[in-house]
């Protein structure tokens, strides 16, 4: 077991070493909208070396006045279109949004431990 890491407000620890074992559950399963603020979009351009207009109609999803990644068909379900299925593991993991660096501790899971737990097997309750 690795170091737990907690967060005020949330029932639960994560250890971030079961990441290593998971195999990106977080990022592959049911649809769902990984929202990207500006700064980020510009740094996932950089990473990706390409200009932000192309990763912006490449990469993303416009919804209303938001942008969110686009998902992919995989297995029975979607995937993060920067997930790399042969490696296992977030292919842009340096420059990923902040939604993805804060999981699992978004506030939809305060009420919904279960749901969680299921997803990643990184979570502690306390």
């Amino acid at each position: 077991m690795g170091e737990l890491i907690t967060q005020e407000g949330f029932p639960y620890s994560f250890d971030s070493s079961a990441c290593s074992e998971c195999k990106g559950r977080c990022c592959i399963g049911e649809s769902g909208y990984i929202w990207l603020n500006p700064k980020e979009i510009t740094r996932l351009a950089e990473k990706l070396n390409i200009n932000r207009d192309e990763f912006i109609n490449k990469y993303l999803l416009k919804i209303g006045y938001r942008y969110s990644i686009k998902e992919l068909v995989f297995n029975d379900g979607f995937k993060c279109i920067f997930f790399d299925t042969k490696k296992q593991m977030c292919s842009v993991y340096e420059a990923r949004p902040a939604q993805c660096r804060t999981f699992p501790f978004w506030d939809y899971f305060k009420n919904n431990i279960r749901e969680v737990e299921k997803e990643c097997p990184g979570i502690c309750k306390l």
